[in-house]
């Protein structure tokens, strides 16, 4: 099992949408895929579910979501974490979701002192590594393959914890200068972040939960959302994504592999973006409506006929290949 963290401080770069549609493209490839939703705007539930089906499940099942699957150790109830139950997305047998809930970030707090601590303060040491021990039981469970799991855009402690207790990470991005710089503040974030559970792995090491000796490695970046003209960017957008990748190779880069956050070098073939998906256009609409990623679009629900229909065939047969491709990528980096 391996655990993949999709994560970008900076909003609107399509980290739910990336999740979501790698996360389905694995469980049609015959993957057992689990994805969590971690970030507190439940926008990976909402759209697994359905806004109506997430309101269900708060009423019916209000235990059935991330903050619940963890408040007996940050409540500090003397019982062993248990694995989250999950959910089935859209009636897929191997593909599951462990919920959000919008009140995960009152964990905020104790989490971040915990990372504070030396080691005697005993009684908060269970903390960092609970994430870790939720996520390995409940995939043991389920017998899962790989977990996707969506952060939220800030730098919380929640997703340093998730950082640092993954195998691998991803960064989507959007080509504007914003992404630029947020390449640049991650370049410094990240590794810091690897150098704290460094030390922490030693310190908490004999807690209940201890934190995962593993060194997440980066796998790439994407970049997403933006306008094509015959099959490649507009010059305006090309040129933004020159300029990012530029800084991802003298920025980004140098900083994860002093840090040895990179995969063996040659594993890239000098290339560490993992895909470009430009927008989804009128396809958009129909996967906010519908809860499929635009690939898995059925004819009838892509709701137009004619030459409209045609295209949008054809655009729902373009990204199937992109998140394919994808994937594929994804898959290959992770074998070496």
């Amino acid at each position: 099992m391996k655990i993949i963290s999709f994560f970008n401080h900076k909003g609107g770069v399509s980290k739910t949408t990336t999740t979501y549609h790698v996360g389905w493209k694995l469980a049609q490839m015959g993957k057992r895929v689990l994805m969590v939703d971690a970030d507190s705007q439940c926008n990976l539930s909402l759209t697994a579910l359905g806004d109506d089906g997430y309101i269900n499940l708060a009423k019916t099942d209000p235990k059935n979501n991330i903050k619940s699957c963890l408040e007996s150790v940050f409540y500090a109830v003397p019982e062993l974490l248990q694995p989250a139950k999950c959910l089935k997305v859209r009636g897929l047998n191997n593909l599951y979701l462990l919920p959000g809930n919008f009140d995960i970030s009152e964990f905020e707090v104790q989490l971040g002192v915990s990372f504070q601590l030396t080691s005697s303060f005993s009684t908060m040491k269970n903390l960092p590594g609970s994430f870790s021990y939720l996520l390995q039981k409940t995939a043991e469970s389920l017998r899962i393959d790989y977990i996707l799991i969506d952060l939220n855009p800030s730098l919380s402690s929640i997703n340093q914890d998730f950082i640092i207790s993954s195998d691998y990470f991803i960064i989507p991005a959007s080509p504007d200068y914003f992404s630029q710089m947020a390449i640049r503040s991650l370049a410094r974030i990240i590794p810091n972040w690897e150098k704290w559970a460094d030390q922490a792995r030693v310190l908490f090491q004999d807690s209940t939960y201890p934190l995962p000796k593993i060194k997440p490695k980066f796998l790439g970046y994407t970049i997403n959302n933006y306008t094509i003209r015959n099959g490649e960017p507009t010059q305006a957008f090309g040129e933004i994504i020159e300029q990012f990748d530029e800084t991802v190779r003298t920025v980004l880069i140098p900083s994860l592999e002093a840090e040895s956050m990179l995969l063996p070098i040659d594993a890239y073939q000098d290339n560490y973006c993992l895909a470009r998906i430009s927008s989804f256009q009128t396809l958009q609409t129909k996967y906010h409506k519908f809860g499929k990623p635009v690939y898995a679009l059925t004819d009838k629900e892509l709701e137009a006929s004619g030459y409209v229909l045609s295209t949008q065939q054809e655009k729902r047969t373009f990204f199937d290949e992109t998140y394919s491709g994808l994937v594929n990528r994804i898959l290959m980096l992770i074998d070496k």
